[in-house]
This record gives structure tokens, C-alpha cells and sequence, in this order.
């Protein structure tokens, strides 16, 4: 549970800007996500792809958060390449766990965003 939850009290710079990077992050990765599933045949292929190789570029990083970014971007990347690459019992499976993701961060994103308006607002 986060402060704004918890008590009445004016939440804090802080939290309030993480809530909304969290926010905008999230909502930002699950339509990346979405729009990553559309992609289909060979361009679906490439775009994988070139995810992958952003992921891994992210997960070579010293920074312990950029190296969770990174390892997600991968996952997802590996997932649009096995779901496009037509693999009989891995595509189709591949395919609804990114979906699923998808659907999960764009969900997160826009609870993140409620609980961020809520905090502004008791700022107010």
C-alpha cells in the first residue's frame, strides 16, 4: 500500500513523482506492447528483433533498475519473435502471455495514474 492509502495527509513530492513516472511508464509500455502484437509475418519478425537487442543493450547496464527494464524489454522482444516465427506450440502461447502483459502494464499504468490524481488533488 502506498501513503496516499493509507492516512489523510498531504503526500510527499516524491512520492507523488514516482506515482506518475510509474503511471506514464506503465501505460507508455502496455500500448508499446499492444502495438508490438500487430505487427505480423516478417516485419513482426524484425521488430522483435531489434526489441531484443534494446533489451539486451539495457540489461549490460550497471544500474540495478536499468537491468530490470532491460530484462522485461528482452522477454518481450524473445515473445514477439517465438509468437511470430509460426513455432506450433510456443507461437500461440507466446502470443497471449505478451497480450496478457500488455493488457497487465496498461492496467497498472492507469491505477498508478488514479492514485497519482488522487495525491495531487489532496495537495490542493
Amino acid at each position: 500500500m502506498n501513503d496516499i492509502e493509507k492516512r489523510d495527509e498531504i503526500p510527499s513530492t516524491k512520492t507523488l513523482s514516482k506515482l506518475g513516472i510509474t503511471a506514464v511508464g506503465c501505460t507508455a509500455g502496455g500500448v508499446f506492447l499492444l502495438l508490438l502484437n500487430l505487427f505480423s509475418g516478417p516485419l513482426g519478425l524484425i521488430a522483435g528483433g531489434a526489441v531484443t537487442l534494446l533489451g539486451i543493450g539495457s540489461f549490460t547496464s550497471k544500474d540495478p533498475a536499468d537491468k530490470k527494464a532491460g530484462s522485461v524489454i528482452m522477454a518481450a522482444g524473445i515473445l514477439t519473435v517465438i509468437s511470430r516465427a509460426r513455432i506450433p506450440l510456443l507461437g500461440p502461447v507466446s502470443g497471449t502471455l505478451l497480450a496478457i502483459g500488455a493488457v497487465g502494464l496498461f492496467a497498472l499504468g492507469i491505477w498508478n495514474g488514479i492514485k497519482f490524481l488522487v495525491g495531487l488533488k489532496k495537495r490542493s
